[in-house]
Protein backbone atom coordinates (compact mmCIF):
# COMPACT_ATOMS: atom_id res chain seq x y z
CA UNK A 1 0.00 0.00 0.00
CA UNK A 2 1.34 3.36 -1.07
CA UNK A 3 2.92 5.23 2.14
CA UNK A 4 0.72 8.34 1.51
CA UNK A 5 -2.76 5.76 1.80
CA UNK A 6 -1.22 4.50 5.21
CA UNK A 7 -0.52 7.85 6.30
CA UNK A 8 -4.59 9.62 4.61
CA UNK A 9 -5.89 6.62 6.69
CA UNK A 10 -4.00 6.73 9.93
CA UNK A 11 -4.98 10.29 9.64
CA UNK A 12 -8.73 9.66 8.75
CA UNK A 13 -8.97 6.62 11.51
CA UNK A 14 -7.02 9.16 14.39
CA UNK A 15 -9.91 11.94 13.24
CA UNK A 16 -12.56 9.74 13.81
CA UNK A 17 -11.44 7.99 16.90
CA UNK A 18 -10.94 11.68 18.82
CA UNK A 19 -15.11 12.02 17.21
CA UNK A 20 -15.97 8.78 18.46
CA UNK A 21 -15.22 9.49 21.87
CA UNK A 22 -16.79 12.78 22.06
CA UNK A 23 -20.57 10.69 21.49
CA UNK A 24 -19.55 8.21 23.64
CA UNK A 25 -19.19 11.02 26.36
CA UNK A 26 -22.23 12.71 25.36
CA UNK A 27 -24.26 9.60 25.15
CA UNK A 28 -22.90 8.74 29.10
CA UNK A 29 -24.46 11.95 29.97
CA UNK A 30 -27.72 11.57 28.51
CA UNK A 31 -27.81 8.07 30.11
CA UNK A 32 -27.22 9.71 33.54
CA UNK A 33 -29.42 12.09 32.83
CA UNK A 34 -32.42 9.85 31.90
CA UNK A 35 -31.59 8.14 35.53
CA UNK A 36 -31.47 10.89 36.83
CA UNK A 37 -35.23 11.91 35.50
CA UNK A 38 -36.69 8.99 37.14
CA UNK A 39 -38.93 9.79 40.03
CA UNK A 40 -41.93 8.05 42.47
CA UNK A 41 -44.96 7.01 40.29
CA UNK A 42 -47.79 9.38 40.81
CA UNK A 43 -51.49 8.12 41.07
CA UNK A 44 -52.76 7.75 38.16
CA UNK A 45 -56.80 8.32 36.60
CA UNK A 46 -56.55 4.10 35.72
CA UNK A 47 -58.08 5.18 32.24
CA UNK A 48 -59.38 2.23 30.12
CA UNK A 49 -56.84 0.44 27.89
CA UNK A 50 -56.32 -1.60 25.18
CA UNK A 51 -53.57 -3.78 24.41
CA UNK A 52 -52.95 -4.75 21.01
CA UNK A 53 -50.96 -7.59 19.86
CA UNK A 54 -50.01 -9.31 16.05
CA UNK A 55 -48.91 -12.60 16.38
CA UNK A 56 -47.55 -15.16 13.96
CA UNK A 57 -46.20 -18.53 15.44
CA UNK A 58 -44.44 -19.23 19.03
CA UNK A 59 -41.81 -17.10 19.87
CA UNK A 60 -39.48 -17.92 22.78
CA UNK A 61 -40.85 -17.03 25.85
CA UNK A 62 -44.22 -15.90 24.52
CA UNK A 63 -46.32 -17.23 26.46
CA UNK A 64 -44.77 -16.33 29.36
CA UNK A 65 -44.96 -12.64 28.62
CA UNK A 66 -48.06 -12.81 27.86
CA UNK A 67 -48.78 -14.09 31.61
CA UNK A 68 -46.66 -10.63 32.78
CA UNK A 69 -49.21 -8.52 30.65
CA UNK A 70 -52.46 -10.80 32.63
CA UNK A 71 -50.73 -9.65 36.10
CA UNK A 72 -50.68 -5.88 35.70
CA UNK A 73 -50.88 -4.47 39.19
CA UNK A 74 -53.03 -1.56 37.33
CA UNK A 75 -56.75 -0.58 39.06
CA UNK A 76 -58.18 0.38 35.62
CA UNK A 77 -59.62 -1.99 33.33
CA UNK A 78 -57.60 -3.19 30.64
CA UNK A 79 -58.46 -6.28 27.59
CA UNK A 80 -55.61 -7.83 25.35
CA UNK A 81 -56.76 -8.43 21.94
CA UNK A 82 -54.64 -11.11 20.22
CA UNK A 83 -54.97 -11.42 16.57
CA UNK A 84 -53.63 -14.21 14.09
CA UNK A 85 -53.91 -14.72 10.28
CA UNK A 86 -55.56 -17.90 10.72
CA UNK A 87 -57.36 -20.20 13.87
CA UNK A 88 -54.38 -22.89 12.97
CA UNK A 89 -51.71 -20.24 13.76
CA UNK A 90 -49.52 -21.80 16.78
CA UNK A 91 -49.90 -18.89 18.85
CA UNK A 92 -53.45 -19.28 18.96
CA UNK A 93 -53.11 -22.46 21.38
CA UNK A 94 -51.13 -20.15 23.65
CA UNK A 95 -53.83 -17.46 23.52
CA UNK A 96 -56.01 -20.16 24.37
CA UNK A 97 -53.91 -21.72 27.69
CA UNK A 98 -54.20 -18.02 28.82
CA UNK A 99 -57.47 -17.46 28.66
CA UNK A 100 -57.77 -21.14 30.75
CA UNK A 101 -55.09 -19.51 32.99
CA UNK A 102 -56.74 -16.19 33.68
CA UNK A 103 -60.06 -15.92 33.43
CA UNK A 104 -60.44 -12.71 35.00
CA UNK A 105 -58.76 -10.98 32.58
CA UNK A 106 -60.45 -9.47 29.41
CA UNK A 107 -58.79 -11.82 26.43
CA UNK A 108 -59.90 -12.08 23.22
CA UNK A 109 -58.57 -13.71 19.97
CA UNK A 110 -59.41 -12.28 16.60
CA UNK A 111 -58.50 -13.81 13.29
CA UNK A 112 -57.57 -11.88 10.97
CA UNK A 113 -57.56 -13.07 7.69
CA UNK A 114 -56.88 -10.67 4.90
CA UNK A 115 -53.61 -9.15 3.85
CA UNK A 116 -54.11 -5.79 3.49
CA UNK A 117 -50.79 -4.07 3.09
CA UNK A 118 -47.16 -5.50 2.56
CA UNK A 119 -46.44 -5.61 6.24
CA UNK A 120 -48.01 -8.25 7.93
CA UNK A 121 -48.26 -7.11 11.62
CA UNK A 122 -50.02 -3.68 10.72
CA UNK A 123 -52.45 -6.05 8.62
CA UNK A 124 -53.51 -7.35 11.81
CA UNK A 125 -53.24 -4.41 13.58
CA UNK A 126 -55.63 -2.90 11.55
CA UNK A 127 -58.43 -5.82 11.33
CA UNK A 128 -57.71 -6.07 15.32
CA UNK A 129 -58.40 -2.08 16.21
CA UNK A 130 -62.46 -2.33 15.66
CA UNK A 131 -62.31 -4.89 18.00
CA UNK A 132 -61.20 -2.33 20.83
CA UNK A 133 -63.05 -0.99 23.52
CA UNK A 134 -61.06 1.79 24.79
CA UNK A 135 -59.65 5.08 23.66
CA UNK A 136 -55.44 4.58 24.81
CA UNK A 137 -54.37 1.60 22.57
CA UNK A 138 -51.01 0.18 23.65
CA UNK A 139 -49.00 -1.97 20.87
CA UNK A 140 -46.11 -4.42 21.39
CA UNK A 141 -44.76 -7.21 19.87
CA UNK A 142 -45.32 -11.00 20.95
CA UNK A 143 -42.58 -11.58 22.88
CA UNK A 144 -41.97 -8.24 25.21
CA UNK A 145 -41.84 -8.66 28.88
CA UNK A 146 -43.24 -6.61 31.35
CA UNK A 147 -43.27 -5.46 34.86
CA UNK A 148 -46.41 -5.77 36.76
CA UNK A 149 -46.09 -1.85 36.92
CA UNK A 150 -45.85 -1.22 33.42
CA UNK A 151 -49.66 -0.31 32.85
CA UNK A 152 -48.98 2.39 35.71
CA UNK A 153 -46.22 3.62 33.99
CA UNK A 154 -47.68 4.19 30.70
CA UNK A 155 -50.55 5.70 31.46
CA UNK A 156 -49.20 8.24 34.15
CA UNK A 157 -47.36 9.64 30.80
CA UNK A 158 -50.14 10.69 29.79
CA UNK A 159 -52.02 11.48 32.90
CA UNK A 160 -48.92 13.65 34.08
CA UNK A 161 -50.27 16.49 31.29
CA UNK A 162 -53.51 16.61 32.52
CA UNK A 163 -52.03 16.98 36.19
CA UNK A 164 -49.83 19.93 35.03
CA UNK A 165 -53.15 21.19 33.66
CA UNK A 166 -53.05 20.46 29.47
CA UNK A 167 -55.62 18.77 27.92
CA UNK A 168 -54.01 15.08 27.28
CA UNK A 169 -54.69 15.21 23.59
CA UNK A 170 -52.80 18.23 22.81
CA UNK A 171 -49.95 17.71 25.29
CA UNK A 172 -48.38 13.40 24.86
CA UNK A 173 -49.93 11.80 21.62
CA UNK A 174 -47.72 8.66 22.61
CA UNK A 175 -45.77 6.81 25.13
CA UNK A 176 -42.80 4.66 24.27
CA UNK A 177 -40.48 2.39 26.25
CA UNK A 178 -36.31 1.57 25.89
CA UNK A 179 -35.58 -2.34 25.67
CA UNK A 180 -33.40 -4.81 26.39
CA UNK A 181 -32.91 -7.52 24.26
CA UNK A 182 -32.85 -11.23 25.85
CA UNK A 183 -30.67 -13.24 24.12
CA UNK A 184 -30.87 -16.97 23.29
CA UNK A 185 -27.77 -19.29 23.37
CA UNK A 186 -25.50 -18.15 20.25
CA UNK A 187 -22.75 -15.64 19.69
CA UNK A 188 -24.77 -13.77 17.06
CA UNK A 189 -27.32 -13.24 19.80
CA UNK A 190 -25.19 -12.63 22.07
CA UNK A 191 -23.43 -9.98 20.30
CA UNK A 192 -27.43 -8.94 19.11
CA UNK A 193 -28.54 -8.39 22.55
CA UNK A 194 -25.29 -6.49 23.38
CA UNK A 195 -25.68 -4.05 20.76
CA UNK A 196 -29.50 -3.23 21.68
CA UNK A 197 -28.08 -1.97 24.79
CA UNK A 198 -25.01 -0.94 24.46
CA UNK A 199 -25.54 1.12 20.95
CA UNK A 200 -29.07 1.53 19.90
CA UNK A 201 -30.22 2.66 23.61
CA UNK A 202 -27.42 5.32 23.41
CA UNK A 203 -28.55 6.08 20.40
CA UNK A 204 -31.99 7.05 21.24
CA UNK A 205 -31.45 8.91 24.94
CA UNK A 206 -29.01 10.86 23.15
CA UNK A 207 -31.85 12.55 20.72
CA UNK A 208 -33.97 12.84 23.15
CA UNK A 209 -31.28 15.05 25.20
CA UNK A 210 -30.41 17.26 22.40
CA UNK A 211 -33.81 17.48 20.89
CA UNK A 212 -35.37 17.72 24.13
CA UNK A 213 -38.06 15.47 22.72
CA UNK A 214 -38.39 12.10 20.67
CA UNK A 215 -39.81 11.97 17.18
CA UNK A 216 -40.47 8.24 17.06
CA UNK A 217 -41.70 5.66 18.37
CA UNK A 218 -40.12 1.87 19.56
CA UNK A 219 -41.80 -1.06 18.82
CA UNK A 220 -41.00 -2.59 22.14
CA UNK A 221 -44.56 -0.04 23.39
CA UNK A 222 -46.53 1.75 20.98
CA UNK A 223 -49.29 3.45 23.34
CA UNK A 224 -51.21 5.95 21.72
CA UNK A 225 -54.90 7.72 22.12
CA UNK A 226 -57.44 6.65 19.88
CA UNK A 227 -57.72 10.75 18.94
CA UNK A 228 -54.02 10.84 18.14
CA UNK A 229 -54.56 7.58 15.72
CA UNK A 230 -57.59 8.75 13.75
CA UNK A 231 -56.31 12.09 13.43
CA UNK A 232 -52.58 10.54 11.17
CA UNK A 233 -55.59 8.52 9.43
CA UNK A 234 -55.19 5.56 11.05
CA UNK A 235 -53.23 2.69 11.54
CA UNK A 236 -54.02 1.81 7.25
CA UNK A 237 -51.66 4.72 6.34
CA UNK A 238 -48.74 2.19 7.88
CA UNK A 239 -49.81 -0.86 6.11
CA UNK A 240 -46.57 -0.48 3.42
CA UNK A 241 -44.12 0.80 6.12
CA UNK A 242 -41.49 -1.71 7.40
CA UNK A 243 -40.65 0.39 10.41
CA UNK A 244 -44.11 0.99 11.44
CA UNK A 245 -43.00 1.73 14.62
CA UNK A 246 -40.48 4.90 13.94
CA UNK A 247 -43.31 6.22 11.34
CA UNK A 248 -46.20 5.77 13.52
CA UNK A 249 -44.10 7.87 16.28
CA UNK A 250 -43.07 10.43 13.23
CA UNK A 251 -46.21 10.83 12.40
CA UNK A 252 -48.16 11.29 15.51
CA UNK A 253 -45.22 14.08 16.74
CA UNK A 254 -45.93 15.48 13.21
CA UNK A 255 -49.76 16.00 14.46
CA UNK A 256 -48.66 18.37 16.98
CA UNK A 257 -48.72 15.80 19.95
CA UNK A 258 -45.77 15.12 21.94
CA UNK A 259 -44.09 11.18 21.88
CA UNK A 260 -43.18 10.64 25.85
CA UNK A 261 -40.01 8.46 26.32
CA UNK A 262 -41.27 6.50 29.69
CA UNK A 263 -38.91 6.03 32.67
CA UNK A 264 -40.28 1.97 32.21
CA UNK A 265 -37.71 -0.78 30.68
CA UNK A 266 -39.26 -3.23 28.85
CA UNK A 267 -37.21 -6.90 27.30
CA UNK A 268 -37.59 -8.71 24.05
CA UNK A 269 -36.29 -11.73 22.88
CA UNK A 270 -33.30 -12.16 20.53
CA UNK A 271 -33.52 -15.13 18.28
CA UNK A 272 -31.43 -17.64 18.37
CA UNK A 273 -29.77 -16.26 15.24
CA UNK A 274 -27.13 -18.04 13.12
CA UNK A 275 -24.96 -16.16 11.42
CA UNK A 276 -26.93 -15.31 7.93
CA UNK A 277 -29.68 -14.59 10.15
CA UNK A 278 -27.90 -12.39 12.05
CA UNK A 279 -26.51 -10.16 9.17
CA UNK A 280 -29.69 -10.30 7.29
CA UNK A 281 -31.02 -8.70 10.19
CA UNK A 282 -28.47 -6.27 10.73
CA UNK A 283 -28.28 -5.61 7.14
CA UNK A 284 -32.32 -5.00 7.31
CA UNK A 285 -31.57 -2.93 10.49
CA UNK A 286 -29.13 0.02 8.56
CA UNK A 287 -31.06 0.07 5.33
CA UNK A 288 -33.86 0.87 7.50
CA UNK A 289 -32.43 3.95 9.48
CA UNK A 290 -30.54 5.13 6.61
CA UNK A 291 -34.33 4.96 4.34
CA UNK A 292 -35.81 6.67 7.44
CA UNK A 293 -33.33 9.50 7.73
CA UNK A 294 -29.74 9.39 5.48
CA UNK A 295 -28.24 12.48 7.26
CA UNK A 296 -28.60 11.16 10.53
CA UNK A 297 -27.36 7.68 9.17
CA UNK A 298 -24.18 9.09 7.61
CA UNK A 299 -23.64 10.25 10.70
CA UNK A 300 -23.67 7.18 12.80
CA UNK A 301 -19.74 7.22 11.71
CA UNK A 302 -18.96 9.15 14.45
CA UNK A 303 -20.85 6.24 17.00
CA UNK A 304 -18.01 3.55 16.20
CA UNK A 305 -15.23 5.35 17.75
CA UNK A 306 -14.10 2.10 19.34
CA UNK A 307 -13.95 0.39 15.90
CA UNK A 308 -12.09 3.76 14.81
CA UNK A 309 -9.92 3.43 17.25
CA UNK A 310 -8.73 -0.03 16.77
CA UNK A 311 -8.22 0.08 13.23
CA UNK A 312 -6.33 3.12 14.32
CA UNK A 313 -3.38 0.97 15.67
CA UNK A 314 -3.83 -0.83 12.98
CA UNK A 315 -2.56 2.07 10.68
CA UNK A 316 -0.28 3.23 13.16
CA UNK A 317 1.69 0.07 13.48
CA UNK A 318 0.84 0.21 17.20
CA UNK A 319 2.84 3.04 17.96
CA UNK A 320 2.29 4.60 21.75
CA UNK A 321 0.23 7.61 20.50
CA UNK A 322 -1.99 5.08 18.66
CA UNK A 323 -2.37 2.64 21.66
CA UNK A 324 -3.32 5.59 24.01
CA UNK A 325 -5.79 6.62 22.17
CA UNK A 326 -7.48 3.13 22.28
CA UNK A 327 -7.39 2.88 25.90
CA UNK A 328 -8.96 5.97 26.03
CA UNK A 329 -11.65 5.28 23.54
CA UNK A 330 -12.19 1.33 25.37
CA UNK A 331 -12.05 3.07 28.58
CA UNK A 332 -15.15 5.63 27.70
CA UNK A 333 -16.80 2.99 25.59
CA UNK A 334 -17.03 0.42 28.69
CA UNK A 335 -18.38 3.38 31.54
CA UNK A 336 -21.19 4.24 28.04
CA UNK A 337 -22.06 0.53 27.97
CA UNK A 338 -22.16 -0.10 31.95
CA UNK A 339 -24.35 3.03 32.49
CA UNK A 340 -27.06 2.30 29.70
CA UNK A 341 -26.96 -1.18 29.80
CA UNK A 342 -26.39 -1.90 33.19
CA UNK A 343 -27.89 1.08 35.09
CA UNK A 344 -30.60 2.41 32.67
CA UNK A 345 -31.68 -1.03 31.27
CA UNK A 346 -30.93 -3.23 34.45
CA UNK A 347 -29.65 -5.91 31.81
CA UNK A 348 -28.21 -8.29 33.27
CA UNK A 349 -26.43 -10.26 30.79
CA UNK A 350 -24.15 -6.79 29.94
CA UNK A 351 -21.59 -7.12 32.18
CA UNK A 352 -21.11 -11.05 31.62
CA UNK A 353 -20.19 -10.02 27.41
CA UNK A 354 -18.73 -7.17 27.90
CA UNK A 355 -15.41 -8.59 26.58
CA UNK A 356 -17.64 -8.90 23.59
CA UNK A 357 -17.87 -5.68 23.02
CA UNK A 358 -15.02 -4.41 20.49
CA UNK A 359 -16.17 -7.71 17.74
CA UNK A 360 -19.29 -6.24 17.99
CA UNK A 361 -18.19 -2.80 17.27
CA UNK A 362 -16.32 -4.08 14.40
CA UNK A 363 -19.06 -6.23 12.84
CA UNK A 364 -21.04 -3.15 13.60
CA UNK A 365 -18.81 -0.61 11.49
CA UNK A 366 -19.44 -3.67 8.63
CA UNK A 367 -23.28 -4.06 9.09
CA UNK A 368 -23.43 0.24 8.67
CA UNK A 369 -20.76 0.06 5.32
CA UNK A 370 -23.02 -2.53 4.19
CA UNK A 371 -26.34 -0.53 4.76
CA UNK A 372 -25.34 2.06 1.84
CA UNK A 373 -24.81 -0.81 -0.35
CA UNK A 374 -28.16 -1.02 -2.03
CA UNK A 375 -31.90 -1.40 -0.17
CA UNK A 376 -32.88 -4.80 -0.72
CA UNK A 377 -33.25 -7.02 2.87
CA UNK A 378 -34.67 -10.36 4.18
CA UNK A 379 -37.65 -9.68 6.49
CA UNK A 380 -39.39 -13.00 7.73
CA UNK A 381 -37.92 -15.31 4.65
CA UNK A 382 -39.14 -13.23 1.93
CA UNK A 383 -37.31 -10.54 0.05
CA UNK A 384 -38.37 -7.13 -0.34
CA UNK A 385 -36.83 -3.54 -1.89
CA UNK A 386 -37.20 -0.41 0.60
CA UNK A 387 -38.02 2.94 -0.46
CA UNK A 388 -38.87 5.81 1.60
CA UNK A 389 -39.73 3.90 4.22
CA UNK A 390 -42.11 1.05 2.42
CA UNK A 391 -41.37 -2.35 1.22
CA UNK A 392 -41.89 -3.32 -2.49
CA UNK A 393 -41.60 -7.47 -3.20
CA UNK A 394 -38.58 -8.12 -4.82
CA UNK A 395 -37.98 -11.44 -7.12
CA UNK A 396 -35.12 -13.56 -4.87
CA UNK A 397 -33.60 -14.92 -8.00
Amino acid sequence: MPPILVHSIAILTSILAVAGMGYFVAALIAGLRFVASRRALEAVDSAGVTILKSLKGNDPGMLEAFRGHCRQAYKGEYELLFGVSSPDDPAAAAVRQLQAEFPERSIRLVVCPERLGTNGKVSTLVQLLPNARHDFLLINDSDIAVSPGYLDQIVSCFDSAAKKGRHIGKEVGMVTTLYRGRAHGTLASRLEALGIATDFQCGVLLDRMIAGKLSYGLGATLAVQRAALEKIGGLEVLLDYLADDYELGARVARAGYRVELSTEVVETGVPAYRWRGFFEHQIRWSRTVRDASPGGYVGLIFTHGLAWALLNVVANSLSPLSLCMLGASLALRLALAVTVGALVLNDQQVLPNLWLLPVRDLVALGTWVAGFAGNGIVWRGEHFALKNGKLHKQDPS
